[in-house]
């Protein structure tokens, strides 16, 4: 636990720190295609971030063809017309940067880290990508095995991936949320090279991405750049998305997951409302202040009743994303301990969602939970590649980045009376769904992995 002395200073921290954050400049503006781009300044090093964000990830395939956005992103680095395949990552490194991409639910995104000299050649490559992607059937044969392997070793082999996909599964009626980013295992098996091309041809274009750079520049000649290299690209015809309405659930869901492992685990996972969503536009950040309570350092409710003081979980953990394209889960997870079982560690989480919504969180909580996201901001923004990810994944699930200038204030205007009302109107069983996996013998040789000990699960 923090000590008072160690508090104090960190909140002077925060509050001496928040000022030049905020001064930070941001400019927008929008090509005459369609693309977005989003420049903020940081002059703190030679160094710039630039990354493009396409609006397509897991959540906008099909029954059938999961996993598209992420092979493609894979086929994203197997050549251009004029590049060969890994000639993109050969001359960023030469040029003594890094790059890499990755796929959620809501997006795809790739990036560069490099020399503000060398950012018109990142521009060159991404845009060459953009529209000239060569799509080679050997490449292709290689890779979609990478990724089956790659969906072996995070999901089927391992027990915890294998226990969230079947709770988001279940979870989802009608979301595509219910399937995973990296797809089926089936339709991964029965993916065509075509499938890929139609993909790429509907949602790679410039009407449907947005170029966020920050780092140590001059945002007109960034701008004059992307006119350069992104305004020549025609535009797509993406065509409209229909809504996604989830329905009504109408009560508690479960499903059991066997899976050889070593020890057991649970999931708990409440339909939850997101920012730009909800009832209320306070609560979204009330269900993050709640998060935070249950499951925010060593002070946390859950680390300290379950684990520390009933001794009767390894490890539990609570987690809620504010920002997705649609509703989410609030998820809570916990591993029993030897001696005790799932049930006990759900009695025990369910005691603790009782007591949220039976008692006001103290004023000693809330401080904690809104210091820490204060220095969180702070130290996150030391990192020019996360302040360009948190511009590029609101403007790519529809929301404005602008947002992130009044999160803090947002957080700070959250009352323990809304932190119990969120308890009480979502954390209920009309909403859960409880996913527990049950060990099964490991055969000899065989490898397994142990539940996690946190309550994260990436996209």
């Amino acid at each position: 636990m923090h000590s008072v002395k160690r508090i104090l200073a960190l909140t002077a921290l925060v509050w001496l720190a928040l000022p030049a954050l905020a001064a930070s400049p941001v400019h927008e503006f929008m090509l005459d295609n369609g693309m977005k781009v989003v420049i903020k300044e940081d002059h703190r090093a030679p160094v710039a971030v630039s990354q493009v964000w396409y609006k397509v990830g897991s959540s906008y395939e099909e029954a059938g063809s999961t996993g598209l956005s992420h092979v493609l992103e894979h086929m994203m680095f197997k050549g251009t017309e004029e590049l060969g395949p890994g000639e993109f990552s050969r001359i960023v490194a030469e040029l003594g940067g890094s790059e890499n991409a990755f796929t959620s639910r809501d997006y795809t995104a790739y990036f560069e880290t490099l020399s503000v000299q060398h950012l018109e050649r990142a521009f060159e490559l991404e845009a060459d990508r953009m529209r000239n992607l060569r799509l080679d059937p050997a490449e292709f044969a290689k890779e979609i095995e990478v990724v089956k392997e790659e969906r072996r070793l995070r999901t089927d082999d391992k027990p915890s991936g294998l226990t969230y996909e079947q709770l988001m599964a279940v979870a989802w009626r009608a979301s595509p949320y219910q399937n995973p980013v990296i797809g089926w295992m089936n339709d991964l098996d029965n993916m065509q090279l075509a499938d890929l091309q139609q993909w790429y041809e509907r949602w790679y274009a410039p009407n449907n991405a947005t170029l966020v750079v920050v780092g140590d520049v001059d945002p007109q000649q960034v701008l004059a750049l992307a006119k350069k290299h992104f305004e020549p690209i025609a535009q797509s015809d993406i065509g409209q998305l229909k809504p996604m309405r989830e329905p009504k659930q109408r009560g508690l869901t479960r499903v059991t997951v066997k899976a050889p492992a070593k020890q057991p685990y649970m999931l708990m996972g409440y339909k939850t409302p997101v920012v730009g969503q909800a009832d209320e536009e306070w609560e979204p950040y009330a269900l993050y202040v709640l998060a935070s309570v249950l499951d925010g350092g060593n002070s946390a409710r859950l680390s300290s009743e379950l684990v520390r003081k009933q001794k009767l979980a390894a490890s539990a953990g609570a987690q809620y994303d504010a920002y997705a394209r649609l509703s989410s889960l609030f998820l809570f997870d916990g591993t029993p301990n030897d001696g005790h079982t799932t049930e006990q560690v759900e009695l025990a989480l369910r005691a603790q969602i009782k007591r949220l919504q039976d008692e006001l969180i103290s004023a000693e909580e809330l401080k904690r939970v809104v210091t820490q996201a204060v220095a969180d901001k702070v130290y996150q923004a030391d990192s020019m590649f996360y302040q360009a990810m948190e511009i590029g994944m609101l403007e790519t699930i529809g929301l404005d980045w602008r947002l992130l200038d009044r999160e803090i204030e947002r957080l700070k205007a959250v009352t323990p009376e809304q932190v119990r009302a969120v308890a009480r109107k979502y954390l209920v069983d009309e909403n859960l769904t409880v996913a527990t996996l049950v060990p099964q013998q490991i055969e000899p040789g065989a490898a397994a992995v142990s539940a996690p000990t946190g309550g994260r699960h990436g996209s």
